[in-house]
C-alpha cells in the first residue's frame, strides 16, 4: 500500500508572511497541531516549512514574543522531509522513525503538496492491519476445527 492511499489530502497550509497568531487560529479552527507552509511558485503548492503547537508555545509564548508580529517563517522548522505519494506506507514510516518526525507532508512527483501523514494516521494504519491479521488466525483456527473435528 503507497502513502497515497492513506494520507489525510486534506491538509492545513499557511504561507510565511502570515502571523503565528494566524497560524494559531487555524491549528485551532481544524483541531489540528501543525500547519504546512507553503511558497506558490506558479499557483503550485510547496512545503518549505512547518510549524507545530509546540513551536508557538516554545518559540513563542514562552519567551513572550509579540504573536501578532512574529511570522511563521521566523519560527518554522526549515529542514521539513517530504514524501512522494507513490512510497511504500512501510517506507514513510521508516522515514519518520529515522528522523523523529510526527508529521510527513506528501508530495507528487513535481514537488506540489497533496497530503500529509502523521503518526496518528501511521497508527490506525498498522493497527487495523495488526486487527486484520488477528481475524485472520481466528478464521484459520475455526476452520482447522470445522474440516478436522
Amino acid at each position: 500500500m503507497t502513502i497515497g492511499e492513506i494520507c489525510n489530502r486534506e491538509v492545513i497550509v499557511i504561507q510565511q508572511d502570515e502571523t503565528v497568531q494566524e497560524a494559531a487560529k487555524l491549528m485551532r479552527q481544524f483541531h489540528v497541531g501543525a500547519v504546512i507552509v507553503i511558497d506558490k511558485p506558479n499557483g503550485r503548492a510547496i512545503p518549505i516549512g512547518i510549524v507545530t503547537d509546540r513551536d508557538l508555545i516554545v518559540e513563542v509564548m514562552a519567551t513572550e514574543l509579540d504573536e501578532t508580529v512574529i511570522t511563521v517563517g521566523d519560527i518554522m522548522a526549515p529542514d521539513i522531509f517530504t514524501i512522494k505519494e507513490n512510497t511504500e506506507t512501510h517506507e514513510a514510516i521508516e522515514l519518520m522513525r529515522r528522523k523523529t518526525i510526527r508529521r510527513l507532508p506528501v508530495v507528487d512527483d513535481a514537488g506540489e503538496l497533496i497530503g500529509i501523514l502523521t503518526l496518528d494516521d501511521a497508527l490506525q494504519w498498522l493497527s487495523e492491519s495488526m486487527l486484520d491479521l488477528a481475524k485472520l488466525v481466528k478464521y484459520e483456527q475455526k476452520k482447522e476445527i470445522r474440516h478436522r473435528p
